[in-house]
């Protein structure tokens, strides 16, 4: 999917609304573009006309829930992650049906949503608070939260684990921590 979700037209913010409260409902399988059609109060030619496959909906979906109903704030320190982290964890497990349909998107390198939403800023946050990092201690740091702040963290959580909400929130706030606690010796002043 190339397009972005800020371009989404009234219509295809409309589908994808539709879509994701269908899924919420009744899961992913069981929705056809007929249900979406009437639940978006359009033709179902006009899903087809802006989603020809359920793969192109489904892809155009998870993007669409990434950004916006688990959307990230933007941090103000590298050190704000744990507490964000635990934050995503606990609307994830809020909302189940739609976590496993971003993580298994993402998990499979096909979504349209970036299978690390927050790389950029945890680059940026870096640059501006741990700029003596050498390069490879920046990318061990940045794929090591950058993973933890994932739907896939969630998903691996709850279903190989059986973990609870409480718990995957406490394990994955901790593991960032340990994480950083590699680099705050470092710290700019």
């Amino acid at each position: 999917m190339g397009e972005a979700v800020t371009t989404l037209s009234g219509t295809q913010t409309a589908i994808l609304s539709a879509y994701a409260e269908l899924i919420e409902e009744l899961g992913s399988d069981d929705v056809s573009f007929r249900v979406i059609a009437r639940r978006a109060g359009i033709a179902q030619r006009t899903v087809f006309r802006n989603y020809p496959t359920r793969v192109d909906l489904l892809l155009a979906t998870a993007a669409w829930i990434e950004a916006t109903l688990f959307a990230r704030e933007e941090l103000d320190s590298i050190f704000d992650i744990p507490l964000a982290i635990r934050d995503a964890m606990q609307r994830y497990d809020a909302r189940p049906e739609l976590a496993h349909v971003v993580a298994e998107t993402a998990m499979r390198g096909v979504s349209g949503a970036a299978p690390a939403p927050g790389r950029a800023q945890l680059e940026r946050l870096l640059d501006a608070e741990v700029p003596s990092l050498d390069a490879a201690q920046r990318r061990a740091v940045v794929a090591a939260l950058a993973h933890l702040d994932s739907v896939g963290t969630w998903v691996t959580f709850r279903r190989e684990f059986g973990m609870d909400r409480r718990d995957i929130a406490d394990a994955a706030a901790w593991a960032a921590e340990a994480v950083l606690d590699t680099i705050r010796d470092r710290v700019s002043p």
